[in-house]
C-alpha cells in the first residue's frame, strides 16, 4: 500500500523530529562528553571567608525553626557565619519564632530584617544585602535543606578558585508528589552540570544560590524586574567573565506543594521566560563558551515548545482531514504519553506556553503563597 506524503505531513515530521531532536542530542552530548569531565577548578576547603545566609520568609512559621536548626548543623567556623533572615511581614508570627531561635543560639550571628508590606522576594532580599557583612552571600528559601552539614564548606571551596563567580545546587524533591518532580530533575540535573562544567549555566536555584558579594554590587543587587533572581543574577555574573555553576556534590531538598502544583511550575517557568526573555539582548557580551549556552537555553524555552503545538495543531487537523500520515503521528503521539519520561517532557512544555502566555497578564512577581 503506498502512501503518499503531502507538504503539510512533511511540516508535521520535521517539526517534531527539531522538538525532540535537538534537546535530545543536547543533552546526550553533556552527558556523553562533559558530564564525567574535571572541574578545572581549584578547590579550597581550608578557605572560610565570612559568610551571610540570606532567607526571605513569609509566613513560615510551620518550617523556618527546622530551616534555622538546619543552618545551624553546618560545619562551617560560627564567627564566620551570619543569618540574615528577612521577613515580609509575615501574619503568622514567623518573626518571634526567628527571635526566640536567637535568643537559644546565642553562638551564631542571626540578625532579623523586617518589611512593612510585601513588595517580593527580590526587593526582600535588596534589603537584606544592606545588612549582610559576608564575602560570601548565600540565599536560600525557608521550604529548601542542606541536610549535608558539610553543604556550606563545599560551596564555599569552590570560592577558592577566583574565576567563580557564583555557585548554586542540585535539587532533590521531596513531598508528595516527588515522583512526578523526579523525574523532571533527573535529566535537567545533568544538563545543570554539564552546562557548567564547559562554563556556566543560566539556571540557578533558590533553594541555595552563592555569590561573590563584590559582584552582587557590581551588578546592582537581585534584579526586581525579573522573578527569577538567583538565574538572572547568575547569569549576569557569568556576563562578566566569571563561572556560574552548579557542581554535583552541592545536593539540597526542596519541599515540593501539597496542592496546586501545575501553577507552582507554571510560574515557575513564567519567571525562566521573563529571565531569558531579558537575557537575549547581553548574548553577544557573553564570553564565547557561555554564549553558545544561553542561546540553547533561550531556544528551549522560548521557542522549542511552541514547535510541539504548531506540530500537535496541524497533525489534530490532518487527522481531522483523515490524513493516514496524521492520523498514524497523533496515535503514536498519544501512546508515547503512556511513557512517565516523555509525559514528563511534554508536561514541561505545556507550562512554557502557559507561563509565555500568563506573562501578558501577570508576571507573578509577587505571588500567592503555597502550601508544602
Amino acid at each position: 500500500m503506498y502512501i503518499s506524503l503531502t507538504p503539510c505531513d512533511f511540516v508535521v515530521i520535521v517539526l517534531s523530529l527539531v522538538h525532540f531532536g535537538v534537546p535530545a542530542l543536547y543533552y546526550l552530548c553533556l552527558r556523553l562528553f562533559w558530564l564525567g569531565r574535571p572541574w578545572g577548578l581549584r578547590r579550597d576547603y581550608t578557605y572560610t571567608p565570612r559568610v551571610s545566609v540570606m532567607v526571605p520568609t513569609y509566613n513560615e512559621a510551620h518550617l523556618i525553626e527546622k530551616k534555622l536548626d538546619d543552618l545551624y548543623m553546618q560545619d562551617y567556623p560560627r564567627e564566620s557565619l551570619e543569618i540574615v533572615v528577612v521577613d515580609s511581614a509575615s501574619t503568622d508570627g514567623t518573626p518571634d519564632i526567628v527571635r526566640d531561635w536567637s535568643h537559644i543560639h546565642g553562638d551564631v550571628t542571626i540578625k532579623l530584617v523586617t518589611e512593612s508590606e510585601r513588595r517580593g522576594k527580590s526587593c526582600a532580599l535588596n534589603l537584606g544585602l544592606r545588612h549582610a557583612t559576608g564575602e560570601i552571600v548565600i540565599i536560600t528559601d525557608a521550604d529548601s535543606l542542606w541536610r549535608d552539614p558539610s553543604t556550606l564548606r563545599k560551596v564555599v571551596s569552590y570560592f577558592g578558585d577566583p574565576n567563580v563567580g557564583a555557585v548554586s545546587c542540585i535539587k532533590v524533591p521531596a513531598g508528595e508528589l516527588c515522583d512526578i518532580e523526579r523525574c523532571y530533575r533527573q535529566y535537567y540535573n545533568v544538563i545543570r552540570v554539564g552546562e557548567s562544567k564547559i562554563h556556566s549555566t543560566p539556571i540557578f536555584h533558590g533553594e541555595l544560590a552563592a555569590f561573590r558579594r563584590f559582584l552582587l554590587e557590581k551588578i546592582g543587587g537581585f534584579p526586581t524586574d525579573v522573578g527569577a533572581d538567583d538565574s538572572h543574577t547568575a547569569t549576569k555574573i557569568a556576563l562578566l567573565g566569571y563561572r556560574s555553576i552548579i557542581p554535583e556534590d552541592v545536593v539540597v531538598s526542596e519541599l515540593i506543594p501539597k496542592y496546586g502544583y501545575v501553577h507552582w511550575r507554571v510560574r515557575r517557568a513564567q519567571h525562566l521566560v521573563q529571565h531569558f526573555l531579558k537575557t537575549l539582548r547581553y548574548v553577544k557580551y557573553a564570553p564565547k563558551k557561555f554564549r553558545e549556552i544561553l542561546l540553547v537555553e533561550a531556544y528551549f524555552h522560548l521557542v522549542n515548545p511552541w514547535l510541539l503545538l504548531t506540530a500537535l495543531l496541524l497533525d489534530v487537523y490532518l487527522a481531522a482531514l483523515q490524513s493516514v500520515i496524521g492520523l498514524i503521528l497523533l496515535v503514536l503521539y498519544l501512546l508515547a504519553h503512556l511513557n512517565k519520561t516523555f509525559r514528563t517532557w511534554t508536561l514541561s512544555q505545556y507550562y512554557l506556553i502557559i507561563a509565555a502566555l500568563r506573562n501578558l497578564l501577570n508576571p507573578e512577581l509577587v505571588w500567592e503563597k503555597q502550601v508544602k
